[in-house]
């Protein structure tokens, strides 16, 4: 089957630093594009609209990669909510607007599985968005992802605009933040079992109560699940144009806790603090319709974790790591 992006395409990966944008140009290179476009936020400020139209006009990106946002954990969602909606609405519009009125050919937007309610049914179809109330901890980076993938569905609907939009689970390995109270609960737990395992420590406590069900993805799957789409998924008119990206299997964030607990050699007690907030109870997605169309995570948590401390290690002794 003909692919539908080739190598003489342009790309633009907006935000190549961060950890699905590195993990995708990692993706495109190995599937041999070459004329992969950057640049740093000294370079472009995504959250202004004039230079971001000045270097579509100059660099000519024929597809579109949008992987930037402002992110963060449950703490940083509740501290910064008019940061979170404010930047991240910001920078979705000026990218896929600008993206269509320059000519680019191909869109992918990079959404999240926040966007789906908190009680939806398990697991969680595609149609479940906007079904419900969302959870509270996340719900404003939630509403700016879903205000992306509409525009990009409006864009689809009233000009034609080739512009796609993959949901992902919750993401894990190199480039990730390890900060002590942004970051995601995975680099959260790897962070503080590697220090307490440094220091000795008898005991390390965990937010909430440990019941929570997650599912986690390696980013290199993900760059994986975003080279597909772009060359392989074109929805038809009236189909869908976002899909779930996982690996259809959770676990709880306690058996996480004792992973990481096991893969950063910490032995003491795990304790957990049910005054802080669990989150949403369960989120699996159904991520049958990616499988379907020929696509599968290939990265098992705990090979995937174990390499992630690995390279977590590695990079704190060159000092390589985000953690503040």
């Amino acid at each position: 089957m003909e692919k539908l992006i080739t190598t003489e395409d342009r790309i633009f990966v907006a935000g190549h630093r961060g950890m699905a944008g590195s993990a995708i140009c990692r993706a495109l290179e190995r599937a041999g594009y070459s004329r992969i476009l950057t640049a740093t936020r000294e370079e472009l400020d995504l959250l202004d609209t004039s230079p971001v139209e000045r270097w579509f006009s100059k660099h000519k990106p024929t597809v579109v990669v949008l992987a930037a946002a402002k992110v963060g954990g449950i703490h940083a969602n509740n501290t910064y909510p008019a940061d979170f909606l404010l930047d991240n609405l910001r920078i979705q519009t000026n990218v896929i607007e600008t993206a269509w009125r320059s000519g680019v050919r191909r869109l992918l937007f990079l959404g999240s599985s926040c966007i789906y309610p908190k009680f939806a049914d398990q697991p969680i179809r595609e149609e479940a968005l906007l079904t419900g109330p969302l959870e509270p901890t996340n719900e404003w980076y939630a509403i700016a992802k879903i205000a992306g993938i509409k525009l990009c569905q409006a864009l689809r609907l009233q000009h034609g605009f080739d512009a796609i939009s993959l949901m992902p689970t919750n993401l894990y390995g190199p480039g990730d933040n390890y900060h002590p109270t942004n970051s995601h609960v995975l680099p959260a737990l790897i962070r503080r079992f590697h220090e307490a395992a440094e220091a000795q420590l008898s005991t390390v406590t965990c937010w909430g109560t440990g019941t929570p069900l997650r599912e986690f993805l390696h980013v290199d799957d993900l760059g994986e699940a975003c080279v597909f789409a772009l060359e392989h998924w074109n929805p038809a008119a009236g189909e869908l144009t976002y899909l779930n990206v996982g690996t259809g299997l959770d676990q709880s964030i306690r058996e996480l806790a004792e992973a990481v607990a096991q893969a950063t050699g910490f032995t003491g007690e795990i304790a957990w603090d049910p005054t802080k907030p669990d989150g949403t109870p369960k989120k699996q997605l159904d991520v049958s319709r990616l499988n379907a169309l020929g696509w599968q995570a290939r990265i098992p948590l705990d090979q995937g974790l174990n390499s992630t401390v690995a390279l977590f290690r590695e990079q704190l002794q060159k000092e390589l790591v985000r953690l503040n």
